[in-house]
């Protein structure tokens, strides 16, 4: 039994709700899986709200089996979703994506991005439970993976001395003549960046003409839609974006396996 089809077996006996902390405390009590992490609670909630509906976050999980029906105190209660009929079956094939039917090449795309979404997660964590200013130089240390900037060392975190807005400079030359301004924003999932930020962030540019505004949350639609009518060049990256970024660059993770995969050579054997 994985973590999910235990969650799933405690809520299919309570109908009016659970937190994630007794929802761990009755998988342990009942034997219905054995934890291995150090905050094994943590562990527990973040698969109930990366598979909760009405949750939207760069790391959730596409499919859905849980519900948020209200609070005990400040903690959320959970339940199993009554968008489907939840069985032993129906649960082990949302979790595996009906695997059985598909290709083993396909199986295994599947599996690594399960694999991503997991690493983004635990990103997202650390970043979380470090300091803004942790999460200003990972931005710069990004942009210059990406590419920007004359060198490696072409990129500064600005820091809190300096005001209005800017968390970070890349020098596009030696010369300083073309810049980029950023912005960082580490923000949780349900906190998105508005109108009035960005639009603070385009004055503290003043006649700097590129800008990067990132979050780890999102952006509303206001906001999208004065960065685009800026005639500077602003973009915008939230927090899906930003987690496939520091994923290809290898911001912060290091790859650690390289798999092949193998085609029979059709021309050796004609």
């Amino acid at each position: 039994m994985t973590i999910v089809e235990a969650i799933c077996a405690v809520l299919r006996t309570n109908t009016k709700g659970m937190t994630s902390q007794e929802v761990y405390k009755e998988i342990v009590k009942s034997n219905l899986y054995v934890f291995g992490a150090k905050k094994p609670e943590q562990v527990v909630n973040g698969e109930i709200r990366r598979r909760c509906y009405n949750l939207d976050f760069p790391t959730a999980y596409p499919v859905k089996l849980f519900e948020m029906v209200g609070y005990k105190g400040k903690k959320p209660l959970f339940i199993l979703s009554n968008n489907k009929l939840y069985d032993e079956k129906n649960i082990h094939n949302d979790i595996v994506k009906q695997g059985t039917d598909i290709l083993p090449e396909e199986k295994i795309g599947l599996a690594f991005e399960e694999h991503l979404t997991s690493i983004r997660q635990q990103l997202f964590e650390k970043i979380m439970s470090n300091s803004p200013s942790f999460f200003e130089q990972l931005v710069v240390d990004l942009l210059l993976k990406m590419g920007y900037g004359y060198d490696h060392d072409s990129g500064i975190v600005v820091g809190k001395s300096h005001d209005g807005g800017i968390d970070g400079i890349i020098n596009e030359d030696k010369l300083g003549l073309d810049l980029i301004y950023l912005q960082a924003k580490r923000y949780n999932e349900n906190t998105a960046v508005g109108r009035k930020e960005i639009q603070a962030f385009v004055g503290a540019m003043e006649n700097v003409q590129k800008g990067v505004f990132i979050t780890t949350s999102k952006f509303t639609k206001e906001a999208n839609d004065f960065a685009k009518r800026q005639q500077k060049s602003i973009k915008l990256i939230d927090g899906n974006l930003l987690g496939k970024l520091i994923v290809r660059y290898e911001v912060g993770i290091k790859a650690v396996q390289t798999l092949t995969l193998y085609k029979i050579d059709s021309d050796y054997f004609n």
